[in-house]
């Protein structure tokens, strides 16, 4: 039995750290080429975050291709996933969910693997996307994923379940989003008044619809009170020092938009070095 499996996250004796040292051991040493020092003070950043089910727990299929790693990111995109606000809010769904995305990703798209960094379920459950996106990060890393066109680089993406062009997200999918975000800014040392955007803000689609992404204020502001609470925010990356092309370009919303379950605006641009 894995340890994702004897219950809820609030119920779990099990901590964050047992997880991610778990993944980052059988990834980050095979994949990345080193031993990991699981002592280190990005390592005790990784303990304070939300209870990741890897992919292991959510059945992912093997990539194609293993997903390529480069330099940290800079920003951290929100999306939705296009489909029903489905009130199934189980582990199952959720584990069913990224499996049904990834085999959309791969068969339909012709994509190496699911292109997402993490998938947030309705019920809060937050599943790791892309193969290699743990192990990197706890080399303080990034792999590049599919999700946001001519920016896979230097983003990481977030799916959150659902369409919220006029619903509104569940909170147990907002607290999730909260922890995920506080959990990346720290690692990276992000300021989430800049680094936390919608996909609309890079390409032209209603993704990541017009209610959660009136929401983004409120998640920026949230993330930094969670933040403070962890530990004082230092070395922030500001927007100053980014390339020019890194730079949000809020092309808007598309006045019509194909809606199709799992697409939710350009995902690949000419920029992008994979699939």
């Amino acid at each position: 039995m894995s340890v994702h499996e004897l219950g809820d996250p609030e119920q779990r004796g099990m901590t964050r750290r047992t997880a991610v040292r778990a993944a980052a051991v059988a990834a980050g040493g095979a994949l990345l080429g080193g031993a990991l020092d699981l002592a280190s003070p990005r390592n005790a950043l990784a303990d304070a975050g939300p209870h990741v089910y890897t992919r292991s727990d959510w059945g992912a299929r093997p990539p194609k291709t293993a997903a390529t790693i480069t330099s940290r990111p800079d920003h951290i995109v929100v999306h939705h996933t296009a489909t029903a606000n489905s009130t199934n809010y189980t582990k199952s769904h959720a584990a069913a969910l990224s499996r049904a995305i990834q085999r959309y990703h791969m068969d339909s798209n012709g994509w190496a693997d699911i292109g997402q960094h993490f998938t947030i379920s309705r019920g809060g459950y937050v599943m790791e996307g892309r193969n290699r996106t743990l192990a990197a990060m706890q080399q303080g890393r990034h792999v590049i994923g599919a999700h946001t066109a001519n920016h896979n680089s230097h983003t990481v993406g977030i799916e959150n379940e659902g369409l919220y062009g006029s619903a509104t997200p569940p909170e147990k999918l907002f607290a999730s989003l909260v922890e995920t975000c506080a959990w990346l800014c720290s690692i990276y040392n992000l300021d989430p008044s800049s680094a936390i955007v919608g996909h609309r803000d890079y390409n032209v689609t209603s993704c990541p619809g017009d209610r959660l992404y009136a929401m983004l204020p409120r998640l920026r502001r949230d993330v930094q009170t969670r933040m403070r609470t962890r530990r004082q925010q230092e070395e922030l990356l500001s927007l100053a020092e980014l390339p020019a092309g890194h730079l949000p370009t809020y092309p808007g919303a598309p006045a019509m938009e194909r809606t199709a379950d799992y697409y939710h605006g350009p995902a690949i641009g000419e920029r992008d070095l994979g699939r």
